[in-house]
């Protein structure tokens, strides 16, 4: 699965996500590519996720076709990246880049809710999918509400100790619970879809 387009980096993509006034964080882009790849939807296309990280009518105009051009290569660099995690099963959750526990528990909600789980469905609710991994997905749901409430926790000053621990165990849950769908129902689309490019 080799990229056909180099990523730049994350330092160099928060500037360029910056640059275009992209509201959400290079977390979020990470996950919801990566949501996207495991999706049941096969009508999902790369420059449709793109465009949903803006909200409508605020997307970036692109000025000229070398704009364009890099503007879309920047992107697939990092969505073969993700692709790549995905089919070798290295997929991590993005690291923290705070020590502020009510931030590490926003971020990472942000990343499984409007990333991964955002991704993954498509924005469609009724996506067919086998029951066991429609238990996953509830699951990270489930999950996402944990950090939720360790928000509220944080915020009123809890044991910062116990709340750093319920986070690393929460974490722990959601990366089980994404290498499980990649495992089981994504790598297996994937080569179905590699067998039958194949045989056409």
């Amino acid at each position: 699965m080799q990229s056909q387009n180099e990523y730049i980096g994350d330092d160099k993509f928060k500037k360029f996500l910056e640059h275009y006034k992209c509201l959400a964080p290079i977390g979020v882009v990470k996950m919801r590519f990566a949501g996207t790849i495991c999706s049941p939807n096969a009508d999902l296309r790369p420059t449709d996720v793109i465009s949903s990280l803006w909200e409508e009518g605020q997307e970036p105009r692109l000025q000229t076709k070398d704009e364009a051009e890099l503007f879309f290569k920047f992107f697939m660099g990092l969505w073969d990246k993700m692709f790549e995690d995905i089919g070798f099963n290295k997929l991590k959750l993005p690291e923290f880049e705070t020590k502020d526990i009510a931030e590490m528990a926003t971020s990472r909600y942000n990343e499984l809710e409007f990333g991964f789980l955002e991704g993954f469905f498509g924005g469609k609710d009724n996506v067919q999918i086998p029951a066991y991994v429609g238990q996953m997905a509830d699951s990270l749901s489930e999950l996402a509400e944990v950090y939720q409430i360790l928000i509220k926790r944080a915020e009123k000053g809890e044991d910062k100790h116990l709340l750093l621990q319920t986070l690393k165990d929460t974490d722990k849950m959601v990366q089980k619970a994404i290498n499980f769908i990649v495992e089981n129902y994504a790598l297996p689309k994937i080569k179905n879809i590699g067998d039958q490019a194949l045989r056409n």
